[in-house]
């Protein structure tokens, strides 16, 4: 199908196409502004911390009182955004170390703002802890963006409103909420409190790169432009600019933070990182017992890759709860705010780059050339297309990851796979032994084809679980006969599924290099009649 169908399905409905069963979520449309209130080097924000909730360890689940344990705040979840332009707002870092400062960069015609700091989670159901909030910032409208030209890249050039100070801060997936005190609007600014050791921990790995790519604030992303086509998309998208779906949040409601509350309530040693700082740090993830790519992960830098399969293959276990994983090499450039806040992809367009040009590798998908490197040599299972909404099949009961959930062979759910899906193809560089224990049937754009749920392991002990369908994160919030916060329709037994299979992999992740007591054991020949 071709790209812009394909940017309508992904960004502008966020997955929400015709089976959607609890409508599309609206995106933020660009500001019109004024010169800004703010100045750079605005004071220093206190790092003042809510009653009652100061004293976390550094890691937020170890100490006297664990984080996980503490209250939570169901006021965090903004239902009523207010018009366009009320208040928006980014951060000058995609993430910090606990106790490193960043600068939020607001623009509002509201004359003053409150920003409360929600640490997501559990939280017995509440879901976020507020661990710190500053009232009666002064508001102001920023400049209206520009684009450049020669990239078609959206720049706001905003002022720094004010630095906020995160001591005291636990590790984890933050959002940020701007409320105008004049009650005009609400949005939300992500951010993530980074783990500086991964050691023994399974790694919650953020995919803002992916977040970015699909971010139309302003009017472009790497999929469309004002024409809606591949003409005028964006060849460069920076993160010098606020989100536009779910009310500032990008794609981390609906990809990632039901899985980092479900992580977070089995009381698992959980560190937090993104694709960004894999990419950056080539020790960090080392030791760690397993790495986490969510929901919706498309856009890897080769430095992130290197990194994830060097980890791997020392022992870490990777799970793959989603699809269309590592499917577009990146690359990372600085912005004016600092450095690795630019995400480069000239996808079909590579040899137009200029960094390419000067030697880096083609930023476009990573199966073609040049430099062809198929990301089934890390994941198992390989993108195969979209759109489709087929019901999930079970093959293979009696593995461990449905210990628990009482299936048989043939047990189908209806609509958990979908819109993008993966699939085991030995046409591909694959790994062996590898395992399918789900073997869905799909018709995609009129072409019959599987989605798999795979396994395999590595000489290393690690062991690689792959869900083969984009809907797998979404699905842990599926409770009811229409839903619950799911989409599509995905209904409650999907969810039971998919909560269970989840906690087993995550706990027998948890507990070190799963293929050295879950060896995977290859079944292609009986699935898909080859060797």
């Amino acid at each position: 199908m071709a790209e812009p169908s394909r940017r309508r399905i992904l960004g502008l409905g966020l997955m929400a196409a015709a089976v959607t069963s609890c409508g599309p979520r609206r995106p933020d449309a660009a500001p019109a502004a004024h010169p800004s209130a703010g100045a750079a080097g605005a004071p220093t924000a206190p790092a003042s911390t809510p009653p009652g909730t100061a004293g976390p360890a550094a890691d937020g689940h170890t100490g006297p009182t664990s984080e996980r344990s503490r209250p939570g705040n169901a006021d965090w979840e903004i239902t009523d955004p207010g018009p366009d332009g009320a208040i928006e707002g980014f951060a000058d870092r995609v993430s910090v170390l606990p106790g490193e400062p960043f600068g939020l960069h607001v623009s509002t015609p509201a004359t003053a703002f409150t920003v409360s700091a929600y640490r997501m989670g559990w939280y017995d159901g509440a879901r976020a802890r507020l661990v710190w909030r500053r009232e009666h910032v002064p508001g102001g409208k920023q400049a209206a963006p520009h684009v450049d030209p020669a990239t078609r890249t959206v720049l706001t050039g905003w002022q720094r409103t004010l630095t906020v100070d995160t001591a005291g801060w636990p590790e984890g997936a933050y959002l940020l909420r701007l409320d105008a005190e004049d009650g005009s609007g609400r949005r939300y600014v992500p951010l993530t409190v980074r783990s500086a050791s991964t050691a023994g921990r399974t790694v919650v790995m953020s995919a803002p790169a992916t977040w970015q790519a699909y971010n139309e604030w302003g009017g472009y992303s790497l999929y469309n432009g004002p024409t809606g086509g591949l003409a005028t998309r964006s060849l460069k998208v920076v993160f010098d600019r606020p989100y536009d779906y779910d009310h500032g949040a990008g794609l981390f409601l609906v990809y990632e933070a039901p899985l980092v509350a479900l992580a977070e309530r089995l009381g698992l040693p959980l560190a937090y990182t993104t694709g960004v700082d894999v990419a950056r740090e080539p020790g960090l993830l080392t030791g760690a017992s397993a790495v986490l790519s969510l929901g919706h992960d498309e856009y890897w830098s080769p430095e992130q890759r290197a990194n994830v399969v060097a980890a791997r293959d020392a022992g870490t276990n990777l799970a793959v709860l989603g699809a269309n994983c590592c499917y577009r090499r990146i690359r990372f450039e600085p912005s004016d705010l600092g450095p690795d806040r630019t995400v480069v992809c000239y996808k079909d367009a590579w040899a137009q780059d200029p960094g390419h040009q000067a030697g880096a590798p083609a930023t476009t998908d990573f199966r073609t050339g040049p430099g062809a490197d198929p990301e089934s040599s890390m994941l198992g299972v390989i993108y195969d297309g979209y759109p489709v909404d087929a019901p999930y099949v079970v093959t293979s009961p009696g593995h461990w990851a449905y210990e628990g959930t009482g299936v048989a062979a043939g047990a189908s759910f209806p609509h958990l796979v979908g819109v993008e899906y993966d699939r085991v193809h030995t046409g591909f560089p694959t790994p062996r032994p590898i395992e399918v224990i789900a073997h869905s049937p799909v018709v995609c754009d009129g072409r019959r084809s599987h989605s798999d749920t795979a396994y395999y392991t590595v000489p290393s002990g690690a062991g690689v679980f792959a869900t083969g369908t984009m809907r797998w994160v979404e699905a842990l919030e599926a409770r009811g006969p229409g839903g619950g916060r799911a989409d599509h329709g995905i209904d409650s037994h999907a969810g039971d599924l998919v909560r269970q299979v989840t906690e087993n992999v995550l706990r027998a992740f948890a507990a070190g290099p799963a293929g050295r007591t879950r060896p995977a054991q290859d079944n292609l020949d009986a699935v898909y009649g080859t060797a």
